[in-house]
C-alpha cells in the first residue's frame, strides 16, 4: 500500500506544444533563476511553473492547445504578466521580459516551508533528519537505517551504502576515526535530536581524500543562525521491546554579538537493550563431522555523553579565526552474556554441551580541537583557508569468560576454562591542512596540501585462571602503529558553453605505515604512492533534463586493528582476529545520473574493486573445532546498481517520498583451497508519507525494505520495517511533542548463512528494534542567529580506529 503511492502519477498528457522565452533586469542584463508561472486565461489558475536557467531564459514544454498568460516575478522585483496568447502544437516564443526593482523596499520577509525528509540533490542525497517526526528521540543509527542506499548490519556491527563496504562516516565534514563497530556503537547512542541532516555522498571529487570506496556519509549537526542569543532544548524518553528503557536530552546555545560569536552543544543519552543469537555450524574433520547449536542472549547497558564547544572571530570582513572543541564519553556494559551450546557427533548424537558467562565493558573518552583561518581576497571567490588538528581516542576495554562443560547427562566434565583479558588502547592524531580558491574565467582553480600523523598503542593483556591467574604469553601482545600520508590535490571546475559544465581533479598521496607487534617481534612496513584521478561532466538537455557523468579512482586502508592478530573470544570455541597481511583496496567508480525536472532523479553506477577487504571472512581451526572471523582480501568485486528517487505531491496534504535501489553484485576469489563466486542480485527500497493536519498536526508512516544481500561472504536474508509517527506543534511553534512508534511487527532481524567447502555456518540475530518513544522540544531565544558552518582537517583518518570493542 505504501508503494503503490510511487506510481499515482505515473500518466502524463500528451504534448501540445511549447512557450519560450526570456528574461533580463533594469540593465537589460539576463536574469536567471527568476520565477516564471504559466497560467490558464479563463481563470488565471497555475498550469505550470518553473524557474529561468542560469542566462535568464525558460521554457514550457507539454502545453495543452488552449489560452494562457504568464507571469513573471522575483523578491524585490515588480511582477510582470504577460497577454492572453494561444498555444497550440508550435512553440510559442513570447516577448522579452524586463523586470524593474520594487519603488518601496521591504522591512522584513519571513518565508516558512518545511524540507522534505529527502532531497535529491546533482551529487548527494541529503536527509532533512529534524523535519521528520519519526526520527524525533531515535538514534543516528536508526535515521541511517531508513535512509536511501544504507545498509545497517546489526549482527556485525557495520555499514553499507549502495551495498558496498568502506563507507566513510564524517560528523560536520570531519571523519570520526572509529571501526565500523565502534563507530556503530556511537551512533547507536547519538540522539537524532542534534542532527540537522545527513548527506549521502556517493562519488566524491579529488578534493575529498581518496579514502571510501562507496563514498562519504556526512552527518551535520545543528547550528542556529543570527545575531543575539538563542538555544533548543529537547527531552525524551522510550521503551524497547520486551521493556527496555531509553532516555535522552540535549541543550544546544548560540551567541553573537559584535565580531564574536559563540556555540555550544551538550547531550546525555543512556539505554539498554539486548542482542540474541543463534549459530549453527558444522566443522568436518578427517572424515567426520562436529555440529555445534549456540544460543546466546546478552542485556547491554549504554551511556553517551557529548559536547561541543567552539568560538568564531570576525576579525575583518575578509578574515574569521575559529576555534572548536569537541568530545565525548561512551560507556557500554554488558554484565552478563549467558551461552548455553550442544557439541554433537558425527551422527548428531549429544557428545557435551557447555554454558558460557561473559562479562564485559568498554569506554572511550575521545577529545578533539581545532584552529581554522580563513581568508577571503578582495577578488570575488578567492580564499584561503588553513586547519590544524588534535584529536585522541583513549579507550579502555575488559572481557572475562567462565565456561563449565557437562556430560549429556548434566554432570560436570572436566576443567572449567576461565578467561580474561584487558585491552587499553590510545590513539593520538595530528592533521594540518591548507586549501586555496580562486575563480578562472568562468571557472574556479582549487588547490591543497595536506599531512596527517597517527601513532596508536594497543595491548591486549591475555589471563587464565588455574588457582590463580596466570598471564598467557601465547596470547598476550602488544601492537604499535604509525602512519603518515601526505597529500596535495588539484581541481578545476569550468564550462564549455552555457549548457555543459565540467570538472577536473588530481590527487596524489603518499603512505608511510609500519606496524609494530611488539609481543611477536614483528614489524610490517608499507610505503607506497598513488594517484588518484576524478571526472565530473554536467549537461543540460533542455529545461527539464540535466544528465550528470562522473568517474573517480580511489583507496580504502585496512583498519589499524584490522591488521592487529589480536584474539577477541565469545566462547572458547568462537574468536575474532586481526591479520596483519591485509592490503589496501582499489576502486574504480563511474557514475551517471539523470535528473528530470528537479524531482525524478535516476543514478546508474558501477564499480569493480581490486583487492576487496571483506572483514567477516569464516575460518577453521578442525582439529580444535574452532571457529573465528578475520578479514581477507578478496580478488576484486564488480558491482553495478541503479537508484530511483522521486518526491511525489499526492495531495496538498499528503507528499510520499520513494526511494529505489537495484544492484548486482560479484564477487570472485580464492579461498579454503578453491575458486569461490559469488553473484547476486540485491535491492532495497524505501517510502515515507506526510500528511499535514488541521490544528499544526502531522502525521508520518514511513517503510524500507531489504532483499537478501551479501555481508563479505555471508548471505543475508531479507530485512524491513513499518515505522508510524504523530506530530504537534505548540506554544505558537516554539514547541513540539512527537510520538513514533518503531517497527511495530518486529520484523527487522538478520538471519544469514555461509556454505563453501569445509565452511557451513548459520546465524540469527534479534535486537530490541520495536519501540516507542516521546519526545518534548523547546525553542527560546533569536531565532536568527548566524554560526559558521565550517570543516575540519581530519577528514580521513578517524573511520579506522579500533580498539578492540
Amino acid at each position: 500500500m505504501l508503494l503503490s503511492a510511487s506510481f499515482v502519477l505515473a500518466q502524463s498528457p500528451p504534448t501540445k506544444g511549447k512557450v519560450s522565452g526570456s528574461i533580463q533586469d533594469e540593465k537589460s542584463q539576463p536574469f536567471p533563476f527568476v520565477n516564471v508561472l504559466l497560467l490558464k486565461a479563463k481563470d488565471s489558475t497555475l498550469s505550470k511553473g518553473l524557474a529561468a536557467d542560469e542566462n535568464g531564459k525558460f521554457i514550457f514544454d507539454q502545453v495543452d492547445a488552449g489560452d494562457y498568460l504568464t507571469l513573471v516575478s522575483m523578491v524585490g522585483y515588480q511582477k510582470i504578466y504577460s497577454k492572453i496568447f494561444s498555444v497550440s502544437e508550435k512553440t510559442v516564443n513570447l516577448p522579452s521580459f524586463k523586470l524593474q526593482p520594487e519603488s518601496q523596499a521591504l522591512n522584513e520577509v519571513t518565508v516558512t516551508a518545511k524540507k522534505p525528509f529527502i532531497e535529491q540533490e546533482i551529487d548527494r542525497t541529503v536527509i532533512n533528519v529534524e523535519n521528520s517526526i519519526v526520527s524525533a528521540g531515535a538514534t543516528a543509527l536508526e535515521v541511517l537505517e531508513r535512509s536511501p542506499g544504507v545498509t545497517v548490519d546489526q549482527q556485525n556491527d557495520k555499514l553499507q551504502l549502495r551495498g558496498k563496504d568502506g563507507v566513510i562516516v564524517q560528523i560536520d565534514g570531519k571523519q570520526t576515526y572509529l571501526t565500523q563497530a565502534e563507530l556503530v556503537n556511537l551512533l547507536r547512542n547519538t540522539p537524532s535530536d542534534n542532527i540537522e541532516k545527513i548527506e549521502l555522498i556517493t562519488n566524491p571529487s579529488a578534493k575529498y581524500d581518496a579514502a571510501g570506496n562507496s563514498g562519504i556519509i556526512n552527518i551535520k549537526f545543528k547550528k542556529n543562525k543570527n545575531f543575539g542569543t538563542n538555544g533548543n532544548f529537547s527531552i525524551g524518553g522510550g521503551i524497547a521491546s520486551p521493556g527496555y528503557g531509553r532516555g535522552n536530552a540535549s541543550l544546544a546555545l548560540n551567541n553573537r554579538k559584535g565580531k564574536i560569536s559563540l556555540f555550544g552543544t551538550g547531550s546525555a543519552f543512556e539505554g539498554e537493550g539486548f542482542n540474541s543469537q543463534d549459530i549453527y555450524r558444522a566443522i568436518p574433520y578427517e572424515g567426520k563431522t562436529t555440529t555445534f547449536n549456540m544460543i546466546s542472549k546478552s542485556d547491554w547497558r549504554s551511556r553517551n555523553y557529548n559536547y561541543r564547544a567552539g568560538m568564531d572571530y570576525f576579525a575583518t570582513d575578509k578574515t574569521t579565526i575559529g576555534v572548536l572543541f569537541s568530545g565525548f564519553y561512551n560507556s557500554w556494559k554488558n554484565p552478563l552474556r549467558a551461552t548455553n551450546a550442544e557439541i554433537l557427533n558425527d551422527d548428531l548424537s549429544l557428545r557435551q554441551t557447555y554454558h558460557t558467562d561473559t562479562k564485559a565493558h568498554n569506554n572511550m573518552n575521545n577529545i578533539s580541537a581545532n584552529v581554522n583561518l580563513k581568508h577571503q581576497f578582495n577578488d570575488k571567490g578567492k580564499e584561503l583557508t588553513f586547519d590544524a588538528d588534535y584529536v585522541r581516542y583513549d579507550s579502555k576495554g575488559f572481557n572475562s569468560l567462565d565456561t563449565r562443560y557437562f556430560t549429556p547427562d548434566g554432570k560436570p566434565d572436566g576443567t572449567p576454562d576461565i578467561i580474561r583479558n584487558n585491552m587499553p588502547a590510545l590513539i593520538n592524531i595530528g592533521v594540518a591542512k591548507m586549501d586555496y580558491a580562486q575563480p578562472v574565467g568562468k571557472g574556479k582553480f582549487e588547490a591543497g596540501l595536506k599531512s596527517s600523523y597517527v601513532k596508536s598503542d594497543n595491548n591486549m593483556i591475555f589471563e587464565t585462571f588455574d588457582d590463580t591467574w596466570q598471564l598467557d604469553p601465547s596470547r598476550t601482545n602488544q601492537f604499535k602503529y604509525t602512519e603518515n600520508i601526505n597529500a596535495g590535490y588539484a581541481n578545476f571546475n569550468g564550462q564549455i558553453n552555457s549548457k555543459t559544465k565540467y570538472q577536473l581533479g588530481l590527487r596524489a598521496e603518499h603512505t608511510h605505515a609500519i606496524g609494530n607487534s611488539v609481543t611477536l617481534n614483528s614489524i610490517r612496513d608499507r610505503n607506497y604512492f598513488n594517484l588518484f584521478p576524478s571526472v565530473f561532466l554536467s549537461r543540460n538537455l533542455d529545461s527539464s533534463n540535466v544528465l550528470n557523468l562522473s568517474y573517480s579512482y580511489r583507496i580504502d586502508r585496512p583498519n589499524y586493528q584490522s591488521l592487529n592478530p589480536f584474539e577477541y573470544y565469545l566462547d572458547p570455541y568462537t574468536f575474532q582476529k586481526g591479520n596483519p597481511n591485509l592490503r589496501p583496496q582499489y576502486t574504480h567508480s563511474f557514475q551517471l545520473v539523470h535528473v528530470y525536472k528537479s524531482f525524478l532523479n535516476t543514478t546508474l553506477a558501477y564499480s569493480r574493486i581490486k583487492d576487496m577487504i571483506a572483514d567477516e571472512v569464516p575460518m577453521l581451526i578442525p582439529e580444535e573445532n574452532k571457529t573465528y572471523v578475520t578479514a581477507e582480501n578478496l580478488d576484486h568485486q564488480n558491482y553495478v546498481s541503479l537508484t530511483i528517487s522521486a518526491p511525489i505531491p499526492v495531495t496538498k496534504w499528503w507528499n510520499v517520498q520513494t526511494n529505489v535501489t537495484g544492484a548486482y553484485n560479484q564477487y570472485k576469489t580464492f579461498y579454503r583451497n578453491a575458486q569461490f563466486n559469488m553473484n547476486i542480485f540485491t535491492w532495497n527500497a524505501y517510502v515515507n508519507n506526510t500528511f499535514t493536519l488541521p490544528k499544526n498536526w502531522t502525521a508520518e508512516i514511513s517503510g524500507w525494505f531489504n532483499s537478501p544481500a551479501i555481508y563479505g561472504l555471508l548471505s543475508s536474508k531479507s530485512q524491513g520495517a513499518i515505522n508510524l509517527g504523530l506530530q504537534k506543534s505548540l506554544m505558537d511553534k516554539k514547541a513540539t511533542i512527537r510520538l513514533s512508534i518503531q517497527d511495530p511487527f518486529w520484523s527487522n532481524k538478520f538471519r544469514g548463512t555461509t556454505k563453501f567447502e569445509d565452511i557451513d555456518l548459520r546465524v540469527k540475530s534479534t535486537w530490541p528494534s520495536r519501540q516507542a518513544r516521546i519526545t518534548f522540544t523547546y525553542r527560546f531565544g533569536n531565532q536568527n542567529v548566524k554560526t559558521r558552518q565550517r570543516n575540519t582537517g581530519s577528514d580521513d583518518i578517524q573511520s579506522r580506529v579500533k580498539s578492540g570493542s
